[in-house]
């Protein structure tokens, strides 16, 4: 089912991004991960398409076997990376084929040691012009990325959003935002959107703090800051590893409520291939949402 119908029941959804596993371990143990967070019902799960498309037969078969074997929706997610249009077309036919509905159509980033995006002979150099390919022959409801703290490539806000709004009238029915530690981020971000046109669902997109090294490499990354009180409660507790994990399993709970209550259309969790952090916010989330109203 396309995700943009799952979307208009007007109930929020909570989803899951995976990565291809790398190796039979890592393989097992992200069978664990769907077989635990899958029993949460979750509306639908994305699969990511790694550096240079290096993944890409791996993305095809995963998203394939989530619907199949575990009757949950998935998303594919699709790079300009290192892709030639008649490439594109192979993977696209595929995921037809495997009665995939939904797909996420991204830029990329550049390889490892490169510091600029150069396309593929015959390929395309923006996540727009990818998803209009796609709109144009094929029939699946297309999601976007889009960064709350800008895109790191993008020098202004008004940059950004002109960048994405370019996106949105290229097809794209939904949007996921990179992952934020601020709601106020969010929100302003989306004040900014609603006033730049932008009038599609903007799902956040949350990621439990789980080890303290990691994600401050992580952010590092993809440009997104944590809050100062935060970044001194995870150096507290740096070498307490269970502690670390309570404490960001509590702020992304936190985090989630807050959203839900002022009107986001769901939670988009990366979940790092794991289920602990996950579960235990979304068990805790669906304790309390939806808040008990006193009758009239």
């Amino acid at each position: 089912m396309k995700i943009r119908h799952l979307l208009a029941s007007g109930r929020p959804s909570f989803s899951f991004e995976f990565f291809p596993p790398k190796s039979e371990a890592a393989r097992a143990n992200l069978v664990e991960a769907i077989l635990a967070l899958g029993g949460l019902e979750p509306t639908y799960v994305s699969v990511t398409y790694g550096a240079m498309g290096a993944t890409r037969d791996l993305t095809v078969e995963l998203v394939a076997e989530i619907k199949r074997e575990h009757g949950i929706e998935a998303m594919a997610h699709l790079t300009c990376v290192g892709s030639s249009r008649e490439e594109l077309r192979r993977i696209l036919g595929r995921l037809a084929e495997n009665g995939i509905e939904n797909v996420l159509p991204l830029r990329g980033d550049p390889p490892r040691g490169e510091t600029q995006f150069t396309p593929a002979a015959d390929g395309f150099r923006w996540a727009n012009e990818l998803a209009a390919f796609i709109g144009g022959s094929w029939d699946f409801c297309l999601a976007g990325a889009c960064y709350p703290e800008k895109h790191p490539e993008c020098s202004t806000f008004e940059e950004d959003l002109s960048n994405l709004k370019r996106k949105v009238d290229s097809g794209v029915d939904f949007l996921i935002t990179q992952l934020f530690f601020d709601n106020r981020h969010y929100f302003d971000f989306l004040a900014r959107a609603r006033a730049a046109g932008i009038g599609v669902p903007i799902i956040p997109g949350i990621m439990p703090i789980t080890n303290v090294e990691q994600i401050q490499r992580i952010t590092g990354m993809c440009g997104a800051t944590l809050p100062e009180a935060l970044c001194a409660e995870l150096e507290r507790y740096r070498s307490q590893p269970d502690a670390v994990l309570a404490l960001g399993a509590a702020h992304a709970t936190a985090q989630c409520l807050e959203l839900l209550e002022k009107g986001a259309p769901g939670i988009h969790f990366y979940t790092l291939n794991k289920s602990a952090a996950t579960r235990m916010i979304l068990t805790a989330i669906r304790a309390v949402w939806p808040p008990a109203r006193t009758p009239a």
